[in-house]
């Protein structure tokens, strides 16, 4: 097939892209960066340069495809520190660019990395993007197939907290203990998207995306394990506690408070219910194998 990627390589496009090169499909990567091109070429895919608010380049991008990979990345929409954006309306553009899009072009296949949350625009903070991208989405016409993929969190967001783990021996979150919650390699998001491709579209489907499942409790004893300091400590603060944390560190206001009211669906388990009510077949890539790259990053 003829398949065009957008989201560049990152954590997913990067696998993903070596995979469908691999499986022998015809693959294009849209990137906003031309430095990106000799290592889009050297993964035996070709590089279409350009921006997905741009829908004249989408069309022309996608015409011809058999399929397309659609993405929206928080950090494509701009710094998480400027306080002037406005990501849900940001979100909804990119969504309608490729509604846009795909209607000129003719696509008919469609996968969409959504996120988990996305099943509900009440209680999941500022994942109520992904709701609303998906029914934006739906508007296209029927016969245009998509599969949303609903990953849970990634193991690699863990880096966020990588300066207070060094800094202060400590994760600080609003929420903690034994209760296990699902968590995704970005591989295995790759993997999963590579295997869909394969098999046949045919309406709108939901595909949630997990590796493993761990507890804030067994997430501090397998890191601190990892990098040598079994003191390492989950603190957990109130909400008011974090908010402030954020707003004092710059954060977009919009965020800070959607990432509290995140947690605090984490927290009471009401995020993952429709999760567990579908629960996926696991992935490969476990906890541990995430807590072994963790520990490089963390000697850096």
């Amino acid at each position: 097939m003829k398949i065009v990627l957008t989201g560049s390589l990152g954590n997913i496009g990067n696998p993903l892209t070596q995979l469908l090169v691999g499986a022998g499909h015809q693959v294009t990567v849209i990137s906003r960066r031309k430095e990106r091109i000799p290592e889009i070429e050297n993964l035996g895919a070709v590089a279409a340069i350009g921006s997905i608010q741009d829908v004249e380049f989408l069309t022309e991008t996608f015409k011809n495809a058999d399929a397309v990979y659609l993405m929206e990345a928080w950090e494509g929409m701009g710094s998480l520190f400027d306080q002037e954006i406005d990501f849900l309306a940001e979100f909804k553009k990119t969504a309608r660019n490729y509604v846009k899009a795909v209607q000129q072009s003719g696509i008919r296949k469609i996968i969409h990395l959504s996120s988990i949350g996305a099943h509900s625009d009440q209680g999941t903070g500022s994942l109520l993007v992904h709701y609303h991208v998906e029914q934006i989405l739906q508007t296209l016409p029927e016969d245009v197939s998509i599969k949303f993929m609903r990953p849970v969190g990634f193991f690699s967001n863990i880096y966020r907290w990588l300066p207070a783990i060094q800094s202060q021996g400590k994760i600080i979150q609003s929420y903690g203990g034994s209760r296990k919650e699902p968590w995704v390699s970005p591989y295995d998001i790759a993997a999963t998207i590579a295997d869909e491709m394969e098999k046949p579209f045919s309406g709108r489907t939901v595909h949630y995306i997990a590796s493993d499942e761990v507890s804030p409790d067994e997430i501090t004893a397998a890191l601190g394990q990892s990098i040598g300091n079994p003191d390492l400590e989950w603190k957990v603060v109130s909400s008011e506690e974090l908010l402030h944390q954020m707003m004092s560190a710059g954060i977009n206001e919009w965020i800070a408070k959607g990432m509290v009211a995140m947690q605090r669906a984490q927290a009471d388990g009401s995020l993952y219910e429709d999760f567990y009510a579908n629960k996926p077949t696991f992935g490969k890539v476990k906890f541990e194998d995430f807590t072994k790259e963790f520990a490089q990053k963390y000697k850096i």
